[in-house]
């Protein structure tokens, strides 16, 4: 998925209440302590200030509280309907929580009102490029660069779009002109190195290894250099070097974005529980009827991508992007997921047809069927199936140290929480086959497996397999997939624009001196693989 630098605008502090001023400079220097007890000690004084109402919601965004940012937000555009930066932080919120056309709608009267704001206009091409149209994408971010061609964190903004559409050229001349206004831009490194087909150079090394020696390096910029040197060090066969990198990478975004795997191993738990046969089949037959998704889930870094590639090279199939909507819908239901079962009648089949509605926007094509490559989606199987009887499920896996090393030296633009340790890595690879092996169970047929590893030896068979599945005639374009000219937002998107590869099966390997915790984790999955073990 395309990543954007999308911060609130830079806040000036009004010259009327003290505390607003005092709340603002401490918003500037991101001490939220300090800020908080002075905007609501001022808004419990005066609760139609709307900018104290800005900041206070700015405060919750920054936190992750974006219903709370949002509401807030309302408030002060509902108290001051012309009050444009508030309105320009709504549309940022609702552009974080993957409700990019209603982004959009407020941008258009934010640029109404501020058409010279080149930030406006980089929001509004990354809201473009979430919902697919990304030529109105590009050319906002062009015309952004030429009213203001000295903004780094733009030039890279500009360059995820152009990789996504497969302009790669294009892109890594957008990264290198953000690394030169900006060298200790970590991020612009990294999606170098992101690219999997750049190698970087002994003067690139060195820029990073310096800017990482920086004292005034942000916590961000420091893991995607080290991230991005772990990448280079990888290529010139120096594992040791490569490691030390990505652990510290991991380590530092470890810190920042807590993750508790017991917390995964409860939610398996609880779903285990909960759809067993007789309760699978008290949900049958009040879905949404509609065959049109195909899901594509698994484990990240498991060649979903290249499942997604090979469907979407077909006439009746559009591929679209990892899709949030079936864990947005599965948190609307309260008691999740235990509560499926009181529903009232035709409320499976409004889920249902909720998720269409809300994945309509993806879908620029007449073709009948389309992919959600939502990788996190196996959670949510028997989910799935209930609300959508006819979609079809596709589970991509690969080996199991092969998947998560490689997810152990990937940074993801949104953060997946498990990957960043080893142990985690292994716990959450052990859950994610115990979940699938009981929804095989109880719903047998329903997924379909894909091993990577068979794919990558037997193509045709697999794929043949893989369409059978779907119910969709063989076609030999889905051989030919590397040469289908579509957008890919993700990691993989380079990669599934060559033929298939064998190299990147033994990479482990060279790592397999440091990946004893990992190995711990698994168990017996590892031993087992590509079954399940018996036990689990």
């Amino acid at each position: 998925m395309t990543n954007v630098s999308t911060s609130l605008p830079q806040v000036r502090p009004p010259a009327y209440d003290p505390r607003l001023v005092r709340a603002a400079v401490a918003m500037n220097e991101n001490d939220l302590p300090t800020a908080e007890p002075l905007l609501r000690s001022l808004l419990k004084d005066d609760p139609f200030d709307v900018r104290a109402i800005r900041l206070f919601a700015e405060l919750a965004g920054r936190i992750g509280r974006y219903q709370d940012a949002e509401n807030l937000l309302r408030r002060a555009i509902e108290l001051a309907p012309q009050f444009t930066a508030a309105r320009a932080n709504l549309a940022l919120v609702l552009y974080r929580t993957n409700r990019a056309p209603e982004a959009l709608e407020e941008l258009a009267r934010v640029t109404a009102d501020d058409p010279e704001n080149a930030g406006h206009a980089n929001l509004q091409a990354a809201a473009y490029g979430r919902i697919g149209e990304f030529d109105e994408a590009l050319a906002l971010y062009e015309q952004v660069l030429r009213q203001a061609p000295n903004q780094p964190r733009v030039w890279m903004s500009y360059g995820h779009m152009l990789k996504t559409v497969g302009r790669q050229a294009e892109g890594i001349t957008a990264y290198r002109k953000a690394i030169e206004l900006l060298p200790v831009l970590g991020e612009a490194w990294w999606s170098l190195a992101n690219l999997k087909t750049v190698k970087f150079s002994d003067d690139d090394i060195t820029f990073m290894q310096a800017a990482l020696a920086r004292d005034d390096v942000t916590p961000e910029d420091r893991w995607h250099l080290d991230f991005s040197l772990g990448k280079a060090f990888e290529d010139r066969g120096e594992a040791e070097a490569a490691f030390k990198h990505y652990a510290a990478g991991n380590e530092l975004r470890r810190r920042r974005m807590p993750y508790r795997a017991q917390d995964t191993t409860a939610s398996v738990d609880a779903a285990i529980a909960v759809f067993t046969p007789s309760s699978i089949a008290s949900l049958a037959g009040q879905g949404c009827e509609a065959p049109d998704p195909i899901f594509v889930l698994g484990m990240p870094r498991a060649g979903s991508t290249l499942v997604e590639q090979i469907l979407a090279s077909h006439s009746q199939v559009e591929g679209t992007s990892e899709l949030s909507d079936i864990g947005f819908l599965a948190r609307q239901v309260e008691g999740y997921p235990a509560a499926l079962a009181d529903l009232p009648d035709g409320e499976l089949r409004k889920l249902g047809e909720a998720y269409l509605t809300r994945t309509r926007v993806q879908r620029h094509t007449a073709r009948p069927l389309f992919i959600d490559k939502m990788p996190n989606n196996w959670l949510h199987v028997p989910f799935i199936h209930a609300i959508l009887p006819n979609a079809k499920i596709v589970d991509a896996r690969r080996h199991p140290l092969a998947c998560c090393f490689s997810n152990f030296k990937q940074h993801f633009a949104r953060g997946q929480g498990f990957s960043y340790s080893l142990d985690d890595m292994g716990r959450y690879y052990r859950d994610y086959v115990r979940a699938m092996a009981h929804f095989d169970r109880v719903l047998p047929g329903v997924v379909h497996r894909v091993i990577y590893e068979r794919i990558v030896d037997d193509t045709e068979t697999e794929v043949r397999a893989l369409l059978a599945h779907c119910n969709l005639p063989f076609e030999p374009a889905c051989l030919s997939f590397h040469e289908t000219a579509r957008a890919v937002r993700t990691a993989s998107s380079e990669q599934v624009r060559r033929p298939i590869f064998r190299e990147g099966n033994e990479v482990w390997k060279s790592f397999e001196a440091w990946l004893g915790p990992l190995k711990t984790a698994l168990g017996d999955v590892l031993e087992a693989y590509p079954e399940a073990p018996t036990a689990l």
